[in-house]
């Protein structure tokens, strides 16, 4: 009687691991390991590379004070600071372009649009313009602010170039965060008897905003090494100028481009390192959203 009591009711729901799951899941995780290990070998080697042939150039004493003014192709010195400025200026005019159209159009779709036919084809050109190629955007702000509006090249249309590349990414991420707002919040505000407006300004943005300056800033890190809008829309100037509307600037990819004919040391030398210090901005700009974005969730709770 003893020994049929201690018998189980059931076969327990766990029966173990099978030989050939357990050599399924090796080799799955020998798979997915390999891919990572691959795809990281050409990314630090690039890194490697441009940090042992940049840094020369970064340790120079007059590379972030001085320009390349007066300096010839061959003489050594001179430095970055005109450049700098030339791609900080024109990444911040589009995003003072950018975060509004993006944050508006996000919150339309998320908010409003309820599957609407204008809702969808906004979704549909969205879509599209994020794959749209850099120099279609500035071929496309050539003809228009150029060609037919008749104003002169400038830094300022390619900040307008910038601004085709940066809006779809901060839709799309904007769109993405105010998604994943709990439904119950909105409710919770309605019953209160709050405007759906009001809502949205002080319930659903502040909630998603930690994932919304963290996608701004990555966006603008995206446009910021843009070279085809450079190429058609300015030309490189290797002194610093500070007005957006006339004249040409220099920008980091800009140096790049201009040096690639030189074929002295210090070309070299000017060439990979303007290459480190966009890698070393657009790095700034990354660790800015992730501590804005953990100083945010910090605030929030």
């Amino acid at each position: 009687m003893t020994a049929t009591l201690d018998r189980p009711v059931k076969k327990p729901t766990f029966q173990g691991v099978s030989g050939r799951r357990r050599v399924t899941d090796v080799m799955a995780r020998v798979l997915v390991t390999g891919s990572v290990l691959l795809a990281l070998v050409p990314l630090v080697w690039v890194l490697v590379t441009v940090i042992a042939k940049g840094l020369p150039a970064l340790t120079s004493a007059t590379w972030f004070t001085n320009s390349l003014n007066g300096l010839s192709a061959s003489a050594e010195g001179g430095g970055i600071y005109h450049a700098l400025i030339g791609t900080i200026l024109q990444g911040l005019v589009c995003a003072v372009l950018s975060i509004p159209i993006g944050l508006f159009v996000a919150v339309y779709l998320v908010e409003y649009a309820n599957g609407s036919r204008l809702g969808r084809l906004t979704t549909f050109m969205v879509d599209i313009l994020s794959g749209v190629p850099s120099i279609v955007a500035a071929l496309f702000i050539y003809a228009l602010w150029i060609a037919t509006f008749g104003f002169p090249k400038s830094a300022f249309a390619v900040s307008l170039a910038l601004v085709l590349l940066m809006v779809p990414v901060v839709i799309r991420s904007t769109e993405e965060m105010l998604r994943i707002v709990p439904q119950d919040l909105r409710e919770a505000s309605f019953a209160l008897g709050v405007p759906k407006w009001k809502t949205i300004m002080r319930i659903v943005i502040p909630t998603a905003l930690p994932g919304i300056i963290t996608g701004v800033m990555l966006a603008l890190a995206r446009v910021l090494g843009e070279t085809a809008p450079l190429l058609i829309l300015v030309g490189y100037a290797p002194f610093i100028n500070f007005d957006m509307f006339n004249g040409e600037m220099g920008s980091l990819p800009g140096v790049m481009v201009a040096e690639m004919n030189n074929p002295t040391p210090a070309g070299a030398n000017r060439i990979w390192g303007a290459a480190l210090t966009l890698i070393l901005l657009i790095a700034v700009l990354n660790i800015a959203a992730k501590a804005i974005g953990h100083l945010s969730r910090v605030r929030s709770k």
